[in-house]
């Protein structure tokens, strides 16, 4: 997007002249001609002059792009279904920066109106499991076609969807082949769309940590050899807020992947050394056994357990336990974004798993009862 610096900007108010506290205002010009005036050093209070729709924006990924996005007054368009799972997004901006769009997957009106007043438009919708109201399909191939054909009958400068790794047509998960029919369905709307391929995220709500941490023991074909790159979500986040601003990313594909390859088996003992008491073999040490099971019968397993109305391991997330992530050569980085810094694993996992473990293992040093009454009793002079 061009940016155009001028000068201070003066407004009339009767016959007195007041002069905005912004040192120099800019002038955005979309690549379709539209101009914005950001207005503001910056900050909260500020405005970029921007609009964006995040579908999605209630999701993993999703609300922290909505968080980014709407810190520094980008207007920013929330398509919601559910009430009651939108509104902490509310407090992410500025009064009136997040608005609530009321939204259907099947209502092409609906999702026309959340976006016909963008210049940005992100895809952060995709399920990995099938309900009683959508499979797969109708999310990752049919919705993601339906938002990239009311981006493009609106006329919306910038179309960002966000696949996944291995997202390929023709792959045995399930998941990844929805992902990879909606890129190119994408592509075939919108040749200049971004593609956006994350690997697996990690972060205070995902599907990694929170899946491969707290289950005692784990029957899971392969024992747990799936081998990936994960990044932390709030780098994936920073990275699509780049990519959203940069018309220099338009038609690109972009894969977001960690800056080392760690096997679930691995990430779980990185897990359990942290909830463990190693030095202990009684009652601070849990059972974190890891069980080979046939693939056959793990996907039977998982197929019993969507007799559940609650959201349980599924058989296409059995079979992607098989699937190990592969990058793709072609595809641009981080580094092509200038993001560098990207987070290890290893430096904020503590953070993210330590309500796991063992009472007795977070009280483990502190003071006795017979100390404690002890100190009560000394008196302190200062």
């Amino acid at each position: 997007m061009l940016r155009v610096s001028t000068r201070p900007l003066a407004r009339q108010f009767g016959s007195r002249s007041i002069y905005t506290s912004v040192l120099e205002s800019d002038l955005n010009i979309t690549k379709t001609g539209k101009v914005n005036v950001a207005v503001g050093s910056g900050g909260r209070s500020s405005r970029t002059g921007y609009t964006a729709t995040v579908f999605g924006a209630s999701g993993f990924l999703g609300r922290y792009l909505t968080s980014k996005l709407a810190r520094h007054g980008t207007t920013t368009i929330v398509p919601y279904r559910d009430d009651m799972k939108k509104r902490f997004l509310k407090v992410t901006g500025d009064l009136g920066v997040v608005n609530f769009v009321e939204f259907d997957a099947r209502n092409l009106k609906s999702i026309q109106d959340s976006v016909a007043h963008s210049d940005i438009v992100f895809n952060c919708i995709g399920v990995d499991y099938n309900t009683k109201n959508f499979s797969m399909a109708d999310v990752n191939i049919a919705l993601t076609e339906r938002i990239a054909q009311a981006v493009k009958d609106a006329g919306v400068p910038r179309f960002v969807h966000i696949s996944s790794y291995n997202a390929h047509p023709e792959s045995k998960s399930v998941f990844y082949a929805t992902k990879g029919i909606g890129e190119q369905r994408v592509k075939e709307i919108i040749p200049e769309a971004t593609i956006v391929r994350p690997s697996q995220m990690y972060g205070r709500e995902d599907n990694l940590l929170n899946y491969l941490g707290p289950k005692l023991k784990m029957w899971t074909p392969g024992k747990n050899s799936k081998e990936i790159y994960p990044i932390h979500v709030l780098d994936a986040a920073r990275a699509l807020e780049k990519i959203g601003f940069d018309d220099s990313t338009i038609g690109q594909t972009f894969e977001l992947y960690g800056q080392e390859k760690l096997t679930y088996l691995e990430i779980r003992q990185m897990i359990h050394g942290i909830t463990q008491d190693f030095s202990n073999a009684g009652p601070l040490s849990y059972n974190f056994a890891d069980y080979n099971l046939p693939l056959p019968i793990a996907k039977l397993i998982a197929e019993v357990k969507q007799l559940a109305y609650w959201k349980m391991t599924n058989p296409d997330q059995i079979e992607r336990h098989l699937i190990n992530q592969v990058i793709d050569p072609t595809a641009k980085t981080f580094k092509d974004l200038g993001i560098e810094d990207t987070t290890r694993l290893a430096d904020v996992l503590f953070s993210y798993v330590k309500q796991w473990r063992h009472p007795l293992i977070a009280m483990k040093g502190a003071p006795t009862k017979k100390e404690l009454e002890r100190l009560r009793q000394l008196e302190h002079f200062t």
